[in-house]
């Protein structure tokens, strides 16, 4: 399999000792304009890899703060089309490793070898999609060309069904760190640093640990234990809380500076 930007990424921190820090926006919260320089602002505050969330209207996996970010973004005219265009329009000044974090339906609405071909040339790198366990994969539902199919683990998820997870997964592991949904938590969960080691027992590649981690305390600490920190709910709540102030992918910013910094010096 041809390597892409993901894989470069990791490599590339790996020579370096550093870990990766993955930010999650949701596509066209609050634009798609004010997405893409979101998106350039974040890559210089540190931001090794970028999720793009394909906004959706029934988001399971997401609490309320991810949910509400979706349901603006449908409602100022967000669309997978449009969320790809937008991609186009990063990749113009930006070669940011991109991840779709989508549900399958939108998907297959649209077709899934239309979208990944469509995707892949947008520019994207990765998909990782919420509600498509492996068990239900299909040959036909496989990205096509070099993008990667991000997998989830969860803290439930027995050994070993976590080799069978493994060995269907390329360009890292998302480990979610807590039972539920998205969003904002008070500590890291007790059981992580056993949970990583299990994972990395079945694999080589990097482990990315995500859902709950919200301050730079908690981006170390994770740190620590995994190859990357992602963030999301934390990240979203500012872009609400800065939505319609011109500084708005500034201040984002400045808050991602602090958490990014801090998982590289774990």
């Amino acid at each position: 399999m041809e390597e892409n930007r993901i894989d470069q990424k990791f490599a590339d921190l790996r020579a370096q000792g550093s870990k990766a820090f993955i930010a999650y926006i949701c596509a066209g919260d609050p634009s798609l304009e004010a997405t893409r320089l979101l998106a350039l602002r974040l890559e210089a505050a540190g931001v090794d890899i970028l999720e793009l969330g394909v906004p959706f209207s029934d988001p399971l996996a997401d609490g309320i703060v991810n949910q509400l970010a979706a349901q603006r973004a449908l409602e100022a005219g967000a669309t997978p089309h449009a969320v790809l265009e937008c991609v186009r329009q990063i990749r113009r000044d930006s070669q940011i490793p991109i991840v779709l974090y989508t549900y399958v339906n939108p998907l297959l609405a649209l077709g899934f070898e239309a979208f990944h071909r469509d995707a892949e040339e947008a520019g994207v790198d990765g998909l990782l999609i919420l509600d498509l366990p492996p068990d239900e994969d299909a040959p036909e539902l496989a990205p096509v060309g070099g993008m990667r199919r991000i997998r989830l683990i969860a803290p439930t998820t027995p050994d070993a069904r976590i080799a069978r997870i493994t060995t269907q997964a390329d360009g890292f592991i998302y480990y979610v760190s807590r039972e539920g949904v998205t969003g904002e938590q008070a500590s890291v969960a007790e059981t992580l640093a056993e949970r990583v080691e299990a994972i990395r027992r079945t694999t080589s590649l990097p482990v990315a640990v995500g859902f709950g981690v919200s301050n730079p305390d908690q981006a170390r600490q994770v740190a620590r234990l995994a190859d990357g920190v992602v963030v999301g709910s934390a990240i979203v709540k500012r872009i609400a809380q800065y939505s319609g102030q011109p500084e708005m992918p500034e201040l984002v910013a400045e808050f991602v500076r602090t958490l990014a910094a801090a998982a590289k010096l774990a």
